[in-house]
């Protein structure tokens, strides 16, 4: 019994032994690992102490910052990482300038036209020429009757037949 003891506990103490002999990653060595991955994005950085990797610096979005960052737990000897990053805020969307599809001497022409229909008003809506307002059924046969005839191209007769 005594020596069954004995192994055991000689077993123990080579098995603890060997596993404290087991060569142990620096931190200098995990940094170069660590910095070679974050190289691939020029705005982030890392650093490695005590076998954590400290990642910073910015991400165009979420999908990068995570696969780099489980790209730096894949190296041996990195225990964790600790996200110190941002992710950009989306460039500004610069207005746009819209300018009108319809030509102002043919709007001018159709104010023209209905000058004598003052509830009707012309109006570019989505550069399109769009009659807008109201008018009675023989009204709106005369108006349809003079922009046709002027030949501009589309109109949209958006006013309202009393």
């Amino acid at each position: 019994m005594k020596k069954t003891i004995a192994m055991a506990a000689l077993a123990i103490a080579v098995s603890f032994g060997s596993i404290s002999c087991k060569k142990k990653v620096s931190d200098a060595e995990l940094q170069t690992q660590a910095t070679t991955i974050v190289t691939s994005n020029p705005n982030a950085s890392v650093e490695v102490k005590d076998g954590v990797a400290h990642l910073s610096g910015t991400f165009a979005d979420e999908q990068s910052k995570n696969a780099m960052i489980a790209q730096l737990k894949t190296v041996n000897g990195i225990k964790d990482v600790m996200d110190m990053t941002k992710i950009e805020a989306p460039a500004p969307v610069a207005p746009v300038e819209t300018t009108s599809a319809v030509d102002p001497a043919v709007q001018k022409k159709v104010q023209d036209a209905l000058k004598d229909f003052p509830s009707v008003k012309v109006e570019v809506v989505n550069g399109e020429l769009t009659l807008t307002g109201t008018a009675s059924s023989t009204q709106a046969r005369k108006i349809k009757e003079s922009v046709d005839a002027l030949k501009v191209g589309k109109v949209n007769f958006n006013y309202t037949v009393k």
